[in-house]
């Protein structure tokens, strides 16, 4: 880029002003890049894992977080984000974060004549580029920010304008992903529903979390959070209840022994199919079945 360009990418730091203004996190020189690209990892233990207060007057900013998380503050308001999570902030916006340690990511730096490109225009793509937005990143949104990530790192005579096509894809898909969302209550019922679904049909085949998590698209971390809201467990606890809700069920209404119970929910080992059942429910599957027949 040449040298009159960089005058896009000037921060407009005012003297005296109380709210530092930056083009990357603690930098006032010229912009680096027609984009800038880098990770979470590399930005946040320079600073301890804690970006203060900023904001940025040219520049937007999309942050995605692959794996561990962090508590955000946009203009006083607080948010958390977790695994597969993103964050979208347009220029002035004060925000600081603080990361949880080790946390994963990207972090992408757009300058605003950039975001002004994207075209043609409409006024729905204005309301949405002109506000925060956060939520869970779509795997297609997560394959785009993947190409910057990799284009940005190399050469190329069409990179620039590579990055700047690849940039203007992923905002207006994150738009688009935006508009379409239902509300955060109606999404968890959707999502709570299809899980109980899954676990209908494969409860006896032993899934992990992050079986289920991987047949519904998203991390085990995000669906985690989407149970807990819903009912104040984690996943594996809910997985759990499930299993010996089941095993209740035959122990109760069939004559299975106790070994066929464990063997039909996927415990190999009866032993320790009585172990978990006890520590879960109080009592042995044995005594559990004796005294609900009492109780038939």
């Amino acid at each position: 880029m040449d040298a009159p360009g960089n005058e896009w990418y000037f921060s407009g730091m005012r003297d005296g002003s109380p709210i530092p203004a930056f083009n990357l996190f603690g930098e006032t020189s010229a912009f680096p890049d027609v984009i800038h690209c880098e990770r979470v990892f590399d930005r946040a233990r320079l600073h301890d894992w804690k970006i203060s207060p900023h904001r940025h007057h040219q520049m937007a900013q999309v942050f995605h977080i692959e794996q561990g998380a962090a508590r955000v503050t946009l203009d006083g308001r607080e948010i958390r984000l977790g695994d597969g999570d993103f964050l979208y902030v347009p220029p002035q916006i004060v925000h600081g974060f603080t990361f949880g340690k080790g946390t994963e990511g990207i972090v992408l730096s757009l300058p605003s004549p950039v975001v002004r490109r994207l075209g043609p225009d409409s006024p729905a793509l204005g309301t949405w580029l002109s506000a925060p937005h956060h939520g869970s990143l779509s795997e297609t949104a997560v394959g785009l920010l993947a190409q910057i990530a990799q284009i940005h790192d190399k050469s190329g005579t069409f990179r620039a304008q590579r990055l700047v096509a690849l940039s203007h894809a992923l905002l207006a898909t994150l738009a688009e992903d935006g508009t379409q969302m239902p509300p955060p209550e109606q999404d968890r019922a959707h999502q709570m529903q299809r899980l109980d679904a899954l676990i209908a049909v494969h409860l006896a085949e032993g899934w992990s979390a992050a079986d289920y998590a991987r047949a519904l698209h998203m991390t085990p971390g995000h669906l985690n959070r989407i149970v807990r809201r819903d009912t104040g467990a984690t996943l594996t606890q809910y997985l759990e209840t499930s299993v010996m809700t089941e095993a209740c069920r035959l122990l109760a209404f069939t004559r299975l022994p106790v070994a066929e119970v464990g063997y039909r929910l996927g415990f190999a080992d009866p032993p320790y199919f009585t172990r978990r059942f006890r520590a879960r429910m109080g009592e042995t599957p044995t005594a559990y079945r004796a005294r609900v027949a009492g109780e038939i």
